[in-house]
């Protein structure tokens, strides 16, 4: 059974900064790479960054690289997502994914079709 789990979703104001965590358990999401997704209001889901099952390889999206920063735990089971310098646009809900394939090391992903699993999102909303 795999269970994705996120949180830290939170109202901050814009020039704050947030930590979302995700905790993905089940023998399905070893050698895993793990993502954050996020939908804002009326958009479509687009990809934030990405974190290899390693940890050593990141890729984030244009308009967060700078400003978030993804990590994986010694443990493997937890990737953190430190969110600075929040802008209203970074409004959304959320989504921690993780990978269809178990190939382990420094691979990464970044589109939706190579997503397994899905967390069920957490709200982050930034007020101007």
């Amino acid at each position: 059974q795999v269970q994705v789990l996120e949180s830290g979703g939170a109202l901050v104001q814009a020039g704050d900064s947030l930590r979302l965590s995700c905790t993905a358990t089940g023998r399905a999401v070893d050698r895993t790479a793990t993502a954050w997704f996020r939908q804002p209001p009326g958009r479509e889901r687009e990809f934030v960054d990405v974190v290899s099952w390693s940890g050593e390889s990141t890729h984030y999206a244009g308009d967060v690289e700078g400003r978030f920063t993804i990590s994986r735990d010694s443990t493997k089971i937890t990737m953190n997502l430190k969110m600075t310098l929040l802008k209203p646009k970074d409004a959304a809900i959320y989504y921690c994914a993780v990978d269809r394939y178990e190939i382990g090391g420094n691979n990464v992903f970044t589109h939706e079709t190579d997503v397994e699993y899905w967390g069920q999102g957490t709200q982050v909303t930034v007020s101007s």
